[in-house]
Parts: structure tokens; sequence; C-alpha cells
């Protein structure tokens, strides 16, 4: 009965300690014009807030009620190694697994350009 017991409680606690191994780690992303010769014609705006993004190993995650982006991956020489637009529906992107190292993340939504640094 004690093996029966603790068999069960191991079962039980698995998927707990799985689940407090896993990092789930918020981008901080900062915010700009994206366009520069956009703001000539347009009357001023307030700063808008960035987009809450997390990365969880390979995997970015979108709150689920966001705009349409164009996400933009950046090595260090400032090339884009990759590139994907990131639709209303799309709450999860899963970048390439050969991507290893410091990138910089761009986030392009119309005029607006958010920018962070992840590791991966």
């Amino acid at each position: 009965m004690k093996k029966i017991i603790s068999i069960l409680f191991m079962v039980v606690s698995l998927p707990m300690c799985l689940s407090v191994n896993a990092q789930r780690v918020i981008i901080p992303l900062s915010c700009g014009i994206f366009d520069q010769s956009s703001i000539t014609d347009k009357p001023a705006r307030g700063p808008i807030d960035p987009p809450t993004v997390y990365l969880e190993d390979y995997t970015l995650t979108f709150e689920a009620d966001h705009p349409e982006y164009i996400l933009y991956i950046k090595d260090e020489d400032d090339a884009v190694v990759y590139s994907t637009v990131v639709s209303t529906t799309v709450t999860e992107v899963v970048l390439p697994s050969y991507l290893s190292g410091d990138y910089e993340i761009d986030l392009v939504m119309g005029d607006w350009l958010f920018t962070g640094w992840i590791n991966l």
C-alpha cells in the first residue's frame, strides 16, 4: 500500500516539478518610430505601450489580443537572420533551433518599432 501511495504521489508531483523548471521570461521592449519620414505629415502622438512578449526556450508567446506585427530577429551585425509576420490570431512563434547567442528582436507595427534583446 505504501508503494502505491508513493507512486501516486510521484505521478501527481511530476508535472509540478516540470513546470517549475520551465523558464518563461518576459522580453523588455522599448518603443520607437519605425518610419521617420512618416512623422512629418502626421500630428504628434504620445508614446504607445510596448507589447508583452515572453520567451521560453525557442518559443515567443504573445498576448491573445494583439495587433499584427512583423517580427525581425537580427544578429550582432544588424543582419536579419529570421523574419515572419505575426498575425492577430497567432500567439506563439517558434524560432529556428539553429539560432544561438544574443539577438535583437524587432516588432514592427505600422509606424511603431518595438526593440529588445533575447538570448537563445
